[in-house]
């Protein structure tokens, strides 16, 4: 449905208040509203009861509150699993009650965006409401699919209240999305990003501290409101995990937590209530964080991150985060990030299979070094890579690379991997043996690299003004099985140099663009992650535009 005709239908349901239950018009005209969401028959059961009397006139509001109401059922069903649940990865209950507990925040600040008046543009209202329910939809698949290798006697019942509590989540938000084609949203370019409403990031005391060279900080300066994290003792804190356990809860002021130079070898867990926190190293290379946890310990690949983000404002600059669990581990996190209005700045985010999870809300990465073999940066989040190296480096035999899997399911998510003029490269040992290098006469067996594959319906991912190496095979893109998604996923390219950027042989799938000028800019920092305003607060540099 187009959202000049939901709003046509919201206009005509306010002029006929006084219709009951009963009319066939005020049951005619629900249906109408419902019909194009995932679950008609459940918008339709949660929607009909509001015209006993009058009519609601905002039908989204109706839906978001039912959404609300019967996730609030779903809490007791999971805080009591009491042991009728068999976890055989180590974090799969804990990983479905936190999400779910973002969920509710999600749908309560969806509900606050659209009910307020305050300077924001309707625009910005419907863009931030829409990205708070991605990020509860991308929750209720993470969730499902921890339970997948579960057993035990409450798992069916667990399932099946999980999957009909999100109908109503998937349902709002079809019914906010104004999507057209390949989910583009129309924007009033006047007010986009002006007056969106934020929280107080950083002074002008923290502003000075993020522009000045670490010759100049001096740790006794009172200008300076941080905590301070060192190996030495020289520090507030030894561990990293104790700074962000000291941090207040729910902040709105930036909290900055210095890191000094030395090896963290930590897991590291920024929950939701630690918001605005500020990871600030002495450099990527000196200031390192490191774990190991993996799948193939036991951990599900939520958990398994060496550092994990939830907490929203979240700021990284100046770090090395590593997962060295070895690519025979499998899934192995080195950074995880289900946390809105996040950015990174010149880190190396290092592992092999499923290095970054760009799980949900809206990122930024900014001259981040990232490695990873098999699937490295994946998940649900609108996110902009600028001006990084993505780094494929050798798999496991008889394995190929892959950089992206984008996992959005629904075209009514504003979500997708966006890599704007970045280089696409490989290591040393991997170049060696990479098909675009290796003769076919060779005996080296060739490893195949691919720019991504499709882990749900709609995957999204783009590649624009970039330099992509040779180590791409000239199909660039590959199935994740048979031929699922490949109608409806969008993967396009746009204004790319390098040996492996010959449009000759791509794929040929309905859902592959080799894009425009104009449909590249939807992918830009304003257009697709609303990243004007809120990434002139972080200090970190970033482009505009294509």
């Amino acid at each position: 449905m187009s959202f000049l005709r939901f709003l046509l239908l919201i206009l005509f349901l306010a002029s006929h208040q006084t219709l009951s239950r009963s009319s066939p018009d005020s049951t005619s005209l629900i249906k109408s509203v419902c019909k194009s969401t995932p679950y008609p028959d459940v918008c339709f059961d949660s929607l009909k009861l509001s015209i006993s009397i009058t009519i609601n006139a905002n039908v989204v509001l109706q839906s978001l509150q039912a959404a609300l109401t019967e996730g609030i059922k779903l809490l007791p069903l999971l805080s009591n699993t009491d042991g009728n649940i068999i976890e055989k990865q180590k974090g799969t209950i804990q990983d479905c009650n936190e999400l779910h507990q973002i969920t509710l925040s999600s749908l309560k600040k969806s509900l606050s965006r659209l009910t307020t008046t305050s300077s924001s543009s309707s625009s910005n209202k419907l863009a931030d409401a829409r990205a708070f329910l991605s990020a509860a939809v991308t929750n209720k698949n993470t969730c499902l699919e921890g339970l997948e290798s579960a057993s035990g006697s409450l798992k069916p019942l667990l399932v099946n209240t999980i999957t009909a509590a999100y109908k109503h989540v998937s349902n709002s938000l079809s019914l906010l999305s104004a999507s057209g084609s390949n989910g583009k949203e129309s924007k009033d370019h006047s007010t986009t990003n002006k007056g969106m409403d934020h929280p107080k990031w950083l002074s002008k005391k923290d502003h000075k501290f993020f522009r000045t060279d670490y010759d100049d900080y001096d740790d006794d300066d009172d200008d300076y409101n941080m905590l301070t994290v060192a190996t030495d003792g020289s520090g507030n804190f030894t561990t990293i995990t104790d700074a962000i356990n000291f941090a207040p809860n729910n902040s709105i002021d930036r909290v900055i937590i210095y890191i000094k130079q030395g090896f963290y070898e930590e897991n590291i867990e920024i929950p939701n209530y630690k918001t605005n926190i500020v990871l600030l190293g002495e450099g990527s290379d000196i200031t390192t964080i490191s774990g190991n946890r993996s799948v193939n310990d036991g951990w599900t690949t939520f958990r398994s991150a060496t550092v994990a983000v939830s907490g929203d404002g979240f700021l990284a600059r100046d770090i090395g985060f590593h997962n060295i669990a070895g690519p025979e581990k499998h899934q192995a996190v080195a950074l995880r990030i289900n946390a809105d209005l996040a950015a990174v700045f010149r880190c190396v985010i290092n592992g092999y299979q499923d290095t970054l999870y760009v799980h949900s809300f809206r990122q930024f990465y900014r001259e981040c070094d990232i490695y990873g073999t098999v699937d490295y940066i994946f998940g649900n989040a609108a996110v902009v890579f600028q001006g990084c190296n993505i780094i494929s480096r050798m798999p496991m035999p008889g394995q190929f690379t892959v950089i992206a899997a984008q996992s959005r399911d629904s075209p009514d998510q504003q979500t997708g991997i966006s890599f704007q003029n970045c280089s696409i490269l490989a290591t040393e040992d991997l170049r060696a043996r990479s098909s675009g290098f290796v003769s076919n006469s060779s005996s080296i067996p060739a490893v195949k690299s691919y720019l991504g594959r499709p882990w749900r319906t709609y995957s999204r991912t783009v590649f624009i003004e970039s330099y992509i190496d040779g180590l791409i095979d000239p199909a660039g893109w590959i199935p994740w099985s048979g031929d699922g998604g490949l109608d409806s996923l969008y993967y396009g390219e746009y204004g790319n140099i390098g040996p492996g950027s010959t449009l000759d042989g791509r794929v040929t799938w309905p859902g592959y663009h080799v894009m425009d000028y104009y449909e590249a800019t939807n992918f830009t920092v304003s257009e697709f992650i609303a990243g004007e305003e809120w990434l002139d607060s972080t200090s970190f540099p970033y482009d505009d535009g294509v």
